[in-house]
């Protein structure tokens, strides 16, 4: 199924909670919160109370990505904030398989997130424990960046392998998708779409409504 999931990363903060009804009304599938912690990333964007906020304005699936130094300490604060998807990052987890495990004993999906020149063999053994794989186009940390191209070649590999061992996870894409890549990246295999600059610069609805559009 092709979901999109607006970031709220490039949302009006000061009106957190409109931008969010805005996109869920016109049809996005996922919220993605992007959570950053000034260490793992350059930037710091919010925590698990604000996340508890937001759970009260949509009922749509709140995709949060812990692009966070050591995430098993958050695991369960953001669980009890009412995500329903964790994505953490193999860069940032000294054991990826017990804290994939401790991701799905809170009763939630799991992500395991992959930076650009991070290359799929790092997460080869744990690809039956997830439910999703993100696969970031560009380097995290800021918003409006410019797609990576070479991203689309390792999501052609990773469908693939997925394939030849009859999985059917979910993959995602992070980074620069615009109106005007978004057929090359579901050609290549992606199914679910995070967009942020280019959902809330403008007509934040109109443009959900036309990412849909290409998703039919």
């Amino acid at each position: 199924m092709k979901c999109l999931s607006p970031s709220i990363l490039a949302a009006d903060y000061g009106r957190l909670a409109e931008e969010i009804k805005l996109v869920d009304e016109a049809g996005a599938q996922y919220i993605h919160i992007d959570v950053m912690d000034g260490a793992f990333v350059p930037n710091i964007t919010i925590g698990a109370p604000v996340v508890a906020d937001l759970r009260k304005y949509t009922d749509k699936i709140l995709d949060v990505h812990l692009m966070v130094e050591e995430p098993d300490r958050f695991v369960e604060d953001f669980v009890q904030a009412g995500a329903d998807i964790i994505t953490v990052h193999a860069e940032a987890c000294k054991h990826l398989d017990r804290t994939i495990v401790h991701i799905k004993e809170q009763g939630v999906l799991a992500g395991v997130a992959l930076n650009p020149a991070t290359p799929i063999s790092v997460i080869t053994h744990v690809l039956e424990m997830v439910d999703m794989v993100l696969v970031m186009s560009v380097n995290p940390g800021f918003g409006g960046q410019r797609f990576i191209p070479y991203t689309l070649d390792k999501i052609v590999d990773l469908r693939r392998v997925l394939g030849e061992r009859g999985l059917k996870l979910d993959i995602q894409i992070d980074g620069g998708v615009t109106l005007d890549n978004i057929d090359e990246v579901l050609d290549a295999g992606a199914n679910i779409i995070v967009a942020g600059s280019s959902v809330f610069s403008g007509d934040a609805a109109a443009n959900v409504e036309k990412f849909l559009e290409h998703m039919k």
